[in-house]
Formats: structure tokens, sequence, C-alpha cells
């Protein structure tokens, strides 16, 4: 086969699917939003943008890559004035909790909240705004069928919350069947809506954030996993926090048999990363950030000297890293894991396989 020809198949098949998702909406929290919650300025953006937009990262998001993968546009964020919406938009919001203020207030845990925008508040956000985009209510639920949703990360805000409040682990992990259903009821109002693919997130391995490694770095050497060298009892809480997202997803699958509800997985590939760095060319390892006070601890991690704050500076090469900032990841980061959604293995069936649109 001539390589011309090679070469018009694939561009063709390539474009057949980045035309089968006519717009992509995205829900969440900080990993993902694209502009609703602007509060840092460069370093961040630097790699792709040149200045900051809003996102928690040197570059693009995994969401960003998302709609580069489908042929869509970077999401507009919802807040924003004078867009079109008619390809989609964001409604993730940085410090967003799953679970609405009243949670949090009736446990005396109201410090530190800021932005409340819990997965139902985002999902009303949506909804009025859907009439502006394709008019009476069957209009909206076609073209709702025909665009892909994205439902999160949802949960490390409501965690930090309990854990950041001084609430022992055992304690913050009864959130979890609270944050789960908050996120099954939010992905069943959108497929009440008409949403037929749907791509729900679980949370990653907190354990392994130099901000985590840093604050709770102890002496007893049980505290830490022999592979990872990361925080068992916080990557303990992720994982069940995974294990009952997935449960609400399968109920949700089977109630819903011609609805596509994919699992996004976060912890395979971050933790892949962490133990098998150079296989994906992080050199300097997972553990450590690239944003942040020079020199400070063997997580360059510092509260009082963040990235973008006196003090700070960044690593020489950036793709080097996958975190950023000791809580969000590097671009380099945000393109191999969406490549993993994208065309597997870390969402099953990948976004881009024949049997992902229904």
């Amino acid at each position: 086969m001539k390589l011309s020809i090679l070469l018009f198949l694939v561009s063709s098949f390539h474009l057949a699917f980045s035309q089968r998702y006519n717009a992509l909406f995205n829900f969440g929290d900080s990993l993902s939003d694209t502009g609703n919650v602007v509060i840092a300025g460069l370093p961040y953006g630097m790699t792709y943008f040149g200045h900051h937009t809003g996102r928690c990262s040197d570059g693009r998001l995994i969401i960003d890559f998302i709609a580069e993968g489908i042929g869509l546009p970077h999401l507009p964020p919802n807040t924003a004035k004078n867009a079109s919406f008619n390809q989609g938009a964001n409604f993730a919001f940085i410090a967003a909790p799953a679970l609405p203020f009243d949670f949090y207030h009736q446990r005396g845990l109201s410090k530190g909240l800021w932005v409340n925008a819990s997965v139902h508040q985002q999902v009303d956000r949506f909804e009025k705004l859907l009439p502006s985009i394709c008019g009476s209510p069957q209009d909206c639920k076609d073209f709702v069928s025909k665009s892909l949703m994205v439902v999160g990360e949802f949960g490390g805000n409501d965690y930090n919350t309990g854990i950041f409040g001084g609430w022992p682990i055992t304690k913050v992990s009864s959130f979890v069947p609270h944050v789960t259903q908050a996120i099954a009821e939010g992905v069943e109002r959108l497929i009440g809506l008409g949403a037929v693919n749907l791509i729900v997130p679980g949370v990653l391995p907190v354990g392994c954030f130099p901000l985590y490694l840093t604050l709770y770095d102890g002496k007893d050497p049980t505290d830490f996993g022999p592979r990872t060298r990361c925080l068992r009892r916080f990557n303990t809480l992720s994982w069940y926090h995974n294990t009952l997202l997935r449960r609400q997803l399968d109920r949700l699958q089977k109630k819903h048999p011609a609805v596509s509800i994919r699992y996004a997985d976060f912890y395979a590939q971050y933790f892949d990363f962490v133990i098998d760095p150079l296989k994906y060319g992080f050199k300097d390892g997972a553990l450590r950030t690239c944003c942040g006070a020079p020199g400070q601890g063997k997580y360059n991690f510092n509260l009082h000297a963040k990235c973008d704050q006196n003090g700070s500076s960044v690593c020489p090469d950036i793709s080097t890293h996958v975190s950023w900032d000791g809580i969000h990841m590097t671009e380099t980061a945000h393109r191999i894991i969406a490549q993993g959604w994208l065309n597997g293995p870390y969402v099953d069936p990948p976004i881009l396989s024949s049997s992902s649109n229904n």
C-alpha cells in the first residue's frame, strides 16, 4: 500500500472518531478547571499558553488533551463572557467539593471551604445553560446524546476538608459513601438530560503527592509503601473511594444498559508513574515538585514558598517531573494520562474505540 493512501486512511479514521461527538462537557475541581476560578499567575500556564489561564499546571490539562483528541476546541469555562458553548463548556471549579457546604457546616468543618460548587450545583449550571445551546427539551436531549461528558475527578477537596480540619483518616473515610453517592446522582441526572457517553474518573493516590509527603512525613517506615515510598493511609482512602465509586457506576450501568458509563483509572496510572518513572521519561521521579521552593526537603515542597510565591522557582526541565506544584501535575503527565483514556488501557473501552459510543 502506498504511503499516501495509508496516511489518508489513518487521517480519515481519526476524523471519523473526532466527529462522533458534537460537544464535550466537563465537571470537576482544580484538576480540570480551565478558568472558572483564576487565583494564580505565571509560572502557571507558562509551557503552552504563555500566560496564566486558571489552569493548575504549567500547560494543558487532561481535559484539554481529550478535547484535542476528539477534534474539539479547548473548553471555555462556563462563566466566560461572550463565549460560544456550542461545542462544549467546562463547569469545573478549583477547590470544588463533591458535597454541598452544608455537609461540612454540620460537622464543624467550615474552615477552608471557599468554592461552593458541588456536583449537583455544577449539573444545575449545565441544565440552565442547555436551552441557550440547543433550544427545546427534546432538541437538547438529542444534542446531549451526541456529546461526551467527563464527570470528575470529585472527592479530593472533600477529603482535604476533613484531613486539614484535623480529623483522623478513619473518620474522614466516613465521607466516602456520601461523596460517591453524590457523584453517582450527578451522573444519573446527566443521563436524565440525555447523556449516553460518560467518563467518570476516580481519585489519585494522594499519599504520593509532595504536599502530603511533606506535611505527614513521619519516622515510622511502615507508614510508607515499600515500592512507592508513598503514604499508605492516604492511598488507602483513595482506594476506598475508587472501590465504592466503581460499585456505584456498576449499579448505574445495570440500571441504564443503553448508556456507556466508563471509569477512568487515575489511581493505577499515577501509581505506574511512581513505580517506574523512567518508563515515561520522568527522570526526576513522581514525588518531587517542579515548581516550588528550591532545595526544600526531599520533595521540594514548602507551604511558605509555594509555586508562584516569593522564593519559588521552576525546575530546569518540567517534562522530567510528574508533579507541578505539589498537588497538581505537569502538562507532560496530563498528556500521558489523556492518551491512556483516549487509547486505553485506563478507560475501557477507550474513548477512541469503535465500541465506546452507543
